[in-house]
């Protein structure tokens, strides 16, 4: 297998037609290789339009929509950044290329030390890991310019929003299958924010996440 004419199939078919369409993201694509933060038993996957299946009920997003959560929150290099959900240290890589610095909690061990283990071996410092249980917020490094859950939420807690700097973005998916929603929410002043749902989709949630309040008749 062409490793690279790969991968320039996958940004082609895949990435370009999901409307991400931000050079300097595509070239992201390029420089962090994907295949080496895919765990080994999956690595014929690593291009695939699938998510990877990382044990513990958790998943690797699509490479698509990896990309799309990159463009649309329009990271600067000063931005501080808190990831939810670390998994194999892919998304932490992406984000850590685009912002200042990463905060990404992960609340399985086994999956913090895998992603551990790439960031390192691919020389990423400007990026701190912490295991913990952040489904409902991580106030501890706060506030953020961009926060990105990487695993969806049932009810999106009030507490990210208020983690939010004025200008930041937070990404979110929404809801419960069969339909969720992919979800860009901007704190426009102190206390404001504005909701953008970029797409629908399906993907596993948060463990531990905020659940709806049900009503027993």
């Amino acid at each position: 297998m062409n490793i690279e004419q790969t991968r320039i199939n996958m940004v082609a078919q895949q990435i370009r037609t999901w409307y991400v369409l931000d050079d300097s993201v595509l070239d992201l694509l390029y420089k962090v290789k994907r295949e080496e933060f895919v765990p080994a038993e999956n690595h014929a996957m690593a291009f695939v339009d699938m998510e990877i299946p990382l044990g513990h009920g958790q998943v690797m997003l699509t490479p698509k929509m990896e990309a799309r959560i990159v463009q649309e929150l329009h990271i600067k290099k000063t931005d501080k950044i808190l990831e939810v959900g670390s998994g194999t240290g892919y998304m932490t890589a992406l984000l850590a290329e685009r912002g200042a610095h990463v905060y990404s909690v992960e609340i399985i061990p086994e999956l913090k030390a895998m992603a551990e283990h790439n960031l390192s071996t691919h020389h990423i410092t400007n990026i701190t890991l912490e295991e913990g249980d952040a489904a409902r917020g991580w106030p501890q490094h706060a506030p953020y310019d961009v926060i990105v859950l990487t695993a969806s939420t049932p009810v999106l807690p009030e507490a990210f929003q208020q983690s939010l700097n004025p200008g930041g973005r937070l990404f979110a998916i929404v809801g419960e299958e069969p339909v969720m929603e992919a979800q860009l929410i901007t704190c426009v002043a102190p206390g404001e924010f504005t909701t953008t749902t970029l797409f629908e989709t399906v993907t596993a949630p948060l463990i531990n996440a905020l659940q709806p309040t049900r009503f027993n008749f």
